[in-house]
């Protein structure tokens, strides 16, 4: 009977704080245990410290004060929809003459219920001027009871919880602090071994607990904070060795090289040499591959460093001991693109069967949604023949009527463009084991990202670009400052084409309407009114780039052609041929040419409304051009002033073409939460307060330590507290951010 008893942390909210609160904290948080409310702590913490007298205030400064409201009242805005509220108060205490402050919210609906005349609290904000009055605007507000002390609740930090618009922060403490007194902390087991909390000096977990909500002085919450962020770095790193030790386990086909085979009679026709990179990382998957262990590595590396060379001798390899590869791309326009450049790359390797064919030839077979019946069940018959060694489809290679003869090496390209369960789908269509994975991903990763996301994955990095790859020069554009070079940007691109090269124009948008999936809308969200009033001219789109570009006397003459995503799948094909053939001088598009696209003659890259883009994202747009030897040019187009907060990841992809600094400085930039990205964690990241930039040495430890646990106590019979947390953890959503197996 005791076993059936929850974990303390498992038990129903409403059992501890009762039915109406509970049903309000889960309707507004989702939140529904006692575990999940008790992690679900402060953003920050507003500090008392010395409290400040309202005679005494200094103008434009941050302030604290403890003060009580004279008087509240409401009125509409005349210009714009809402309201504001105006709040008076005065000192809360009897030292001398009493100051009196003026307080505004816009919009403040909160305020208006909770500032009610007679009411105490703290508040804080910078100290304004309004009509030669002090003023504070939508300062920062916690209620206070008439029973503590002064000085007593001074010395206590006040903790303020992400809230919502009907489930206030204090509310929220409230509540918390409700669950803290009724806690049972003998019943809570704590996820860190007793050796590694001593060796780190780590707070129990039920003095963390208190620590977190309720501080005493802020000290104990910065401790406190650690602590969880390393059980949080410890929880996932040992589920991540958890993962590699069991797939370490799992049977596959051994595929060793084969000598005079397909793969020695490629290197020998290969116009170049092999970069020292490339070379050594073609090793590390030979060996990998002759393992009858499953490969499980992940390969990454510069724009343009040559990671599909690496990954079709890969593949080469599995062909030569009697397997066949599967490559999966994300888009069709990179399925086309893949097939079109293996084909050229082997050559008459790759004619399998075909006048002209060699004689160990094999063949290529491209499967996407969009062929015809006959092409489509021609495709199907090569894969499940075995007659194709090498299959490159998107995700009408998931559909269970594509069936193979002896898969055995998957490799999946730009692998956060698809779900877990998409890819395990195609590993499992090996007839009598797993096949080995190569994921390759086109954005350089940092490495503690890397360990963080892909710590059951061993990494490969190439970090030399191919000889013939010529340097890409970047530059901002920046019409609002210098509106002049708006005309010269194109009388540019005309040069370029009248040198006999080609031009990428970028826009955000399709349409009127359509935003391409990828832009990133979100990043201008958080702008003061006045910026966002100031910016809403509409963004550059396809169809209206194209217009305006067609009556530029600059561009008379020229062959424009366009490519977005809603174009039919045949269409968005032939443009490509066209553009590969130069049957195109300038092609303007949307996203779809971000990734894979491989064009030798593109020598320069217009991308309209560039602040519309991450800095990974333009990062890999400008990898399009100065890929055939000749130097390539990017213009950042933007329209925001200088100043704007936007411009500083302009200015960070201008400065360096150095992927992997400017991948850590895109994390640096990004909103918390956004690392992972929806589609590794099922919609919401995975990391709570473990921050994989800031917290680089927590992860590293509690890696080797989780390493170490696996390694003595794989299943964690030892450590069932550790384990419990791990389940938890990675609940059902989650659980498929782990298993890439």
């Amino acid at each position: 009977m005791q076993d059936r008893i929850p974990g303390e942390l498992d038990f129903e909210l409403n059992r501890r704080i009762g039915k109406k609160s509970a049903d309000k904290i889960e309707k507004q948080l989702g939140i529904t245990t006692v575990g999940q409310l008790l992690l679900h702590v402060p953003r920050r913490y507003m500090e008392r410290g010395e409290l400040t007298r309202i005679l005494e205030l200094p103008f434009d400064e941050d302030v604290t004060l403890v003060a009580r409201v004279q008087s509240i009242n409401s009125r509409r805005m005349q210009t714009r929809k809402g309201m504001i509220v105006e709040v008076t108060v005065t000192d809360d205490d009897d030292a001398g003459a009493l100051g009196m402050l003026h307080l505004t919210f816009f919009n403040g609906y909160n305020a208006l219920k909770d500032l009610q005349a007679g009411t105490r609290a703290m508040f804080s904000g910078k100290v304004g001027v309004y009509k030669g009055q002090l003023t504070l605007t939508n300062p920062n507000y916690v209620l206070l009871s008439d029973e503590a002390d002064d000085e007593e609740e001074a010395k206590r930090p006040i903790p303020v919880y992400p809230a919502t618009a009907k489930l206030t922060s204090w509310e929220i403490k409230t509540t918390i602090d409700v669950l803290l007194d009724s806690l049972q902390t003998e019943r809570l087991q704590d996820p860190i071994p007793p050796a590694i909390r001593a060796r780190e000096h780590l707070m129990g977990i039920a003095a963390a607990f208190e620590a977190i909500h309720r501080p005493s002085v802020i000290e104990d919450a910065y401790k406190a904070r650690h602590r969880f962020r390393y059980e949080e770095a410890l929880v996932l790193q040992t589920a991540l060795a958890r993962r590699h030790a069991y797939t370490a386990q799992q049977h596959a086909t051994a595929r060793p090289p084969v000598q005079g085979g397909l793969l020695d009679a490629f290197d020998a026709s290969l116009p170049f040499t092999l970069t020292a990179g490339q070379a050594s990382i073609g090793g590390e998957l030979a060996a990998d591959l002759a393992k009858p262990h499953p490969m499980n590595r992940l390969l990454q590396g510069e724009v343009g460093s040559g990671k599909t060379l690496v990954a079709l001798r890969a593949m080469l390899q599995v062909v030569d001991a009697g397997g066949q590869a599967a490559l999966l791309a994300p888009t069709e326009v990179l399925a086309a693109q893949h097939y079109a450049s293996i084909t050229r790359t082997l050559g008459p390797l790759g004619q399998g069967g075909m006048l002209g064919g060699s004689e160990n030839a094999t063949r290529i077979t491209l499967l996407t949604g969009s062929m015809s019946a006959a092409q489509r069940k021609a495709a199907l018959l090569e894969a499940a023949s075995g007659s194709a060694g090498i299959v490159i489809g998107t995700h009408a290679l998931l559909s269970e009527h594509v069936q193979f003869a002896d898969l055995g090496l998957v490799v999946v390209d730009e692998q956060h463009r698809f779900g877990v369960e998409q890819r395990d789908v195609l590993r499992t269509k090996g007839r009598d084991s797993t096949p080995h994975l190569l994921v390759m991903t086109a954005t350089p990763i940092p490495r503690t990202v890397a360990m963080t996301v892909f710590g059951d994955l061993d990494v490969s990095t190439l970090t030399e670009l191919p000889a013939g790859r010529a340097p890409i020069s970047t530059y901002l554009a920046p019409l609002a400052d210098k509106p002049a070079w708006g005309p010269r940007i194109w009388a540019r691109a005309r040069e370029e084409i009248d040198a006999g090269r080609q031009v990428y124009v970028v826009c955000p948008k399709i349409g009127d309407k359509e935003e391409e999936p990828g832009t990133e809308p979100a990043l201008l969200e958080d702008l003061p009114q006045s910026t966002a009033q100031r910016n809403q001219r509409p963004l550059a789109s396809v169809l209206e780039t194209v217009e305006r570009l067609q009556e530029l006397p600059a561009l008379a003459g020229i062959r424009l052609g366009m490519l977005h995503g809603r174009m039919e799948p045949s269409e968005k094909s032939a443009t490509m041929e066209a553009f590969n053939r130069g049957e195109i001088d300038l092609l303007v598009s949307t996203t779809v040419i971000e990734v894979g696209v491989d064009v030798h003659n593109a020598t320069m890259m217009v991308i309209l409304d560039a602040e519309r883009f991450g800095i990974s994202q333009l990062h890999q747009l400008r990898g399009r051009v100065g890929r055939g030897g000749l130097p390539g040019t990017c213009l950042l187009v933007t329209n925001l002033e200088n100043g704007h907060p936007s411009r500083e990841r302009l200015d960070a992809v201008a400065a360096t073409t150095d992927g992997f600094e400017l991948s850590r400085r895109d994390l640096e930039l990004r909103r918390e939460g956004d690392i992972l990205g929806a589609s590794q964690s099922g919609g919401r990241s995975t990391l709570k307060l473990l921050r994989a930039i800031q917290d680089e040495k927590v992860i590293e430890r509690a890696r080797a330590d989780a390493q170490a646990l696996i390694q003595e106590d794989p299943d964690l019979l030892e450590h069932p507290a550790l384990n419990e947390a791990i389940e938890a953890y990675l609940n059902p959503e989650k659980e498929a951010f782990l298993d890439r197996g």
